[in-house]
């Protein structure tokens, strides 16, 4: 059975057209790649959970601030290459991406040396516009931006 994840897209609209929230994963594994190895901030869902509060508390875990709580929209879902399927929705909103506090986690580093270090799950945030974003995101997730895009222009 294939691993399943939900995720919140903040988004804001600016006079230049809407602009993304992303996150970079943390970890010594992803210190330098950029192109093709930015998020939404999602996380796996345990059996019976719902997409909506894995998508919030994660929002939550990776940025350390909770995400706004109406207005959500339904983006649906993506496979990922490894076949992760992940259930995404989008929210309008701000958030100081300099300013973010991720959760932690255990990483044994360098691999078989026996020691364990903490490392950030996300280590930093950034907004980029639409156009921006494409580049920097795992690829399945582009898809995730057209659907915003058409939703933002559906609604007014």
């Amino acid at each position: 059975m294939p691993r399943r994840s939900a995720g919140l897209l903040l988004y804001a609209v600016d006079p230049g057209g809407p602009r993304v929230l992303l996150v970079h994963p943390g970890g010594p594994l992803w210190a330098k790649k950029d192109d093709g190895a930015w998020s939404i901030p999602k996380g796996e869902l345990e059996e019976g959970e719902d997409e909506r509060t894995v998508a919030r508390r994660e929002f939550t875990e990776e940025l350390g601030s909770a995400p706004p709580e109406d207005g959500w929209i339904e983006l649906g879902e993506i496979t990922q290459a490894g076949g992760k399927r992940v259930t995404a929705f989008a929210v309008a909103g701000d958030l100081d991406a300099g300013a973010i506090s991720s959760n932690l986690f255990v990483l044994e580093w360098p691999p078989r040396s026996g020691r364990r270090s903490q490392f950030p799950e996300v280590d930093r945030a950034a907004w980029f516009s639409l156009r921006s974003a494409r580049p920097k995101l795992v690829a399945a997730q582009a898809a995730l931006l057209d659907r915003l895009a058409d939703a933002l222009a559906g609604s007014g």
